[in-house]
Formats: C-alpha cells, structure tokens, sequence
C-alpha cells in the first residue's frame, strides 16, 4: 500500500516508519523541513519525502494523490504559545479537506485516551481533531492512548528524571491519579496493525498495557527495577502551577508541555474495554517489562527517537535551512584553531560532544550556564542527546540544536536555543590540512546583546580555548 505519514519527526512516527517499510508498504514521508529528516537510515526504494506544513494549504499541493491510506501523527502541545487547541484545530481541517482529494480509504489518528466527563485542555484538543477527522469521504480509525512507555518517550524520560535524581520526593496530589500505560512496541504493532483493517474502518479503541497504576506507583516500580530506594510523600498544597514549575525544574520538558501535562495527569486515563488486541493478534507488554526494553536500547545506544528532538521551538517552525549560512555581519566571532594528527579521532570526539560525554573542558560552568537559562525559562542543559556517538541535523544537543551533521565535510553546525539577547552559533570544521576550526557566532540584539558578549568573553576564552585543546588531543 503507499502511505501518508505525517508528523515524521515525531517520536512515534520515527518508531513507525521502519515498521511500515519492513512491512513492504511504499510510505510518503511529510516534513516541514527536509534538513531534519535523516534518510539515510531507510532503504530508498520505498520512500518518499515530500514538504507540507499543514498550516500552510498552498504547500499540501505536494502531497501525492494516489495514496491508500494517511496516518494522523500531528500534535502541538509542547508549544509555548498556549494556543496549540487552534494550532491542532487549523492543521487537522487543512489535513482532511486535503485528504479528501485524494484516494485514500482510511486515516489512523492517534489520540489520547478521553474521559467523557471531565476533559483536559490537551485531552479535549485531541478529541475536537477526532471530530474534525470524523464524518469525511474516508474511513477513520482512531487509537486512543494513554501513557507511552519506551526509550525517548516524553513519559519514561519525565519519570526517569524524577527517579534518578530525587531520592526522597514532596509530591502533589495528581500521583494518586490512575492510568493504563502501554509500551511504545505495542503502540506500533497498534497503529500498524490496523492498516486495511476494514473492522476497524470509523471506529475509535482505547489502547494500554495490561496494568493499571497509580503515577506514584510507576515512580516506585521503576525505581525497585533500576535497584534504587526511593520514598514519595504525596502532600495536599501544591497548586497545578507549582507542580508544572516542579516538573519543569527537575525534569528535560519544557514548561509548556509541563503545565499541559500537570493539567492532563488529574484525571484517569483507564482503558474502555475492546477486542483489538485479539483481533490484531498482539500480547500486550506489562509495565515492568516495557522499562527493562526502554532500557535495553538505552544501553545498546540503539534509541530511534526521542521526544526531545520534536520539541516546538521558534527555529523548528521556520525551517533550520535559514540558519545553516551562519552571518558574518554585525556579529561577534571567537575562531580557535588547532593542528590534527589524525582527523578521524577527532571527528569521533567532536560526534560524541555533548550529553553524558560533555564539552570537553570546565562542563561546570556549562551547568551553571544552563542552569541560569532553565531559570529565565529556556531550556537549560537536560536535554542532552539521544545517541552517544552518531548525530543528526535537527536533533536537540543539550541547549543547542543541530543545524548540520555532514561527517563527509568533517563539519558540525550547533544554533543555540537558549535564552540570549541575540543568536549564537558553534562550528567545528575539519579542513583538508587537518587543521580543526572551532568557531562561536554571536549576533547581538541592541545593546543588551553586545553587554552580553563582553560580560561573558573572560569565560569564553577559558572554555573555548581548552575545548578545542582537549579535542584536538584525540587527533595527536
């Protein structure tokens, strides 16, 4: 079958795709922005990448007529403007009234799970999309889940956050609340399952794991299987504003997405009952087992995606293509250079930079750096990186964001997305000669920016100059 595949950046639709195209189906890839999207790591043959920005109609016109099917991957609620109802709301009418021009039998919609009466801000969102989706010239099969479990997920990584760093936590009220988590390996068997499936053509199945847990008691399972003692006091006074800063200081997510998720975990998200998983033949995975498999290709260095990389970010909306010819005008420059004995050592050295592995020299002030941010709101340092040693363009890296990848140049190109009063850029480029260049960009905005720059030079100097000391070294 050829397949739409939306929001493929995305954390799911970076777990289904490899799915999709073992299963022999031809897939039609949809990005915002080409640059972000790796092809490199599917076979060609049987895929497509197409441009559309579903907020934009006049660029849906790239979107193939002949399709068979579409999958609906595309949600907003990680955006910091606090509008992402009308965001969801205008991409999914663009979406159907498109759809509905071409071929296509059926659309598969993942939703979440939805108590009737009583709806978050971001639980109701997703069920005016199934609305809007409903009723159309095609079939519409909507999975609805709940808590999603897997290496990368947003939820695994807030709970392993909250487990490994807090020993003893003061905790609000809402860890009390119910919910049916489901591993991200059943999710696509799920979604992929379901294709051509004419039972399931407009029908709606809520999809979970076979346990029903407090969010406390997956906070102490999950500690008991990572062998940590762990003590949790659930307290009656924090306000869903204090626990969204809560969450937002402890954990990698955004406050956005934080305060959207403070407001969705008060209320239970228990499975209704259905026969889908017999009816597709799939063994649903308990919790315990889905963290040991999160962890498993933790450990292998083999996690697809991450949540983190899809975070809604100013630079992500506008295409990182427009900031990839770093400026030379008005802008302040720190260049290092450093001779090589052996350019491939250091191009591992400059491909692991980052994460666990750290900048190199004085990863202190670094923490310090985006611990200030974290405070005015950015991002700060918790992001990290999703692999240990291999990168792409579009993927978070801490509090930088990677503008371009290219090992065959020997060049790496990080934008910084925390809170400046300008832009700032960090290049490493190995030349022809084996020389490396280490290059930060600073394009200041009015005199903040410039008093920026100065006040921050005297640490640059220390930190850019033993950087580049240290990954040269590898090259020596």
């Amino acid at each position: 079958m050829k397949i739409l595949l939306t929001g493929v950046t995305g954390y799911i639709a970076q777990r289904l795709l490899p799915v999709l195209l073992q299963h022999g189906h031809h897939v039609v890839c949809c990005v915002r922005d080409k640059n972000r999207f790796n092809t490199h790591n599917y076979p060609a043959e049987n895929l497509r990448v197409i441009e559309a920005d579903f907020l934009d109609k006049g660029s849906l016109q790239n979107l193939p007529d002949d399709i068979d099917a579409a999958f609906y991957l595309i949600h907003s609620m990680s955006t910091k403007t606090g509008d992402f109802e009308d965001l969801e709301q205008e991409c999914a009418m663009n979406f159907k009234e498109r759809i509905q021009k071409t071929r296509a039998k059926q659309v598969i919609y993942l939703s979440g799970i939805i108590n009737e009466a009583e709806l978050s801000k971001h639980l109701s969102s997703r069920k005016n999309v199934e609305d809007i989706l409903a009723g159309s010239t095609f079939a519409l099969t909507t999975l609805r889940a709940g808590i999603i479990v897997g290496s990368g997920s947003a939820s695994f990584e807030i709970i392993r956050d909250l487990v490994e760093k807090l020993p003893v936590m003061i905790t609000p009220r809402w860890l009390k609340t119910k919910c049916q988590p489901i591993a991200i390996r059943n999710v696509v068997e799920f979604l992929s399952g379901v294709i051509g499936k004419t039972e399931t053509y407009n029908k709606s199945y809520d999809i979970g794991g076979p346990d029903i847990l407090s969010y406390k008691e997956m906070l102490l399972r999950f500690a008991m299987i990572r062998g940590l003692k762990r003590r949790i006091y659930v307290v009656p006074v924090m306000t869903p504003k204090i626990s969204s800063y809560w969450l937002y200081f402890v954990t990698a997510t955004s406050f956005a997405l934080a305060k959207n998720l403070v407001t969705s975990m008060k209320i239970e998200v228990i499975c209704k009952p259905n026969n889908l998983a017999s009816l597709l033949g799939i063994s649903l995975i308990d919790y315990d087992t889905s963290i040991r498999l999160a962890f498993d290709k933790i450990e292998q260095n083999q996690v697809l995606s991450s949540w983190k990389d899809a975070q809604t970010s100013d630079l992500l909306k506008k295409g990182i293509s427009q900031y990839i010819e770093v400026p030379v005008n008005g802008c302040f420059k720190d260049i290092r250079k450093a001779p090589l004995k052996s350019a491939e050592s250091a191009l591992r050295k400059i491909w692991a930079i980052g994460g666990k592995t750290g900048w190199y020299y004085g990863n202190w002030l670094w923490e310090i750096r985006g611990f200030l941010d974290q405070l005015v709101g950015g991002v700060g340092m918790r992001r990290g990186r999703k692999s240990e040693s291999e990168i792409s363009a579009g993927e978070a890296l801490d509090f930088w964001r990677v503008l371009l990848a290219n090992k065959g140049e020997k060049r790496l190109l990080l934008y910084a997305e925390m809170k400046l009063p300008g832009e700032a850029w960090l290049e490493f480029k190995i030349d022809e000669n084996n020389i490396l260049t280490q290059t930060a960009t600073f394009r200041p905005l009015g005199i903040l920016g410039r008093l920026y720059w100065y006040s921050v030079l005297p640490f640059h100097g220390l930190i850019f100059n033993g950087m580049i000391k240290n990954i040269a070294k590898a090259g020596v």
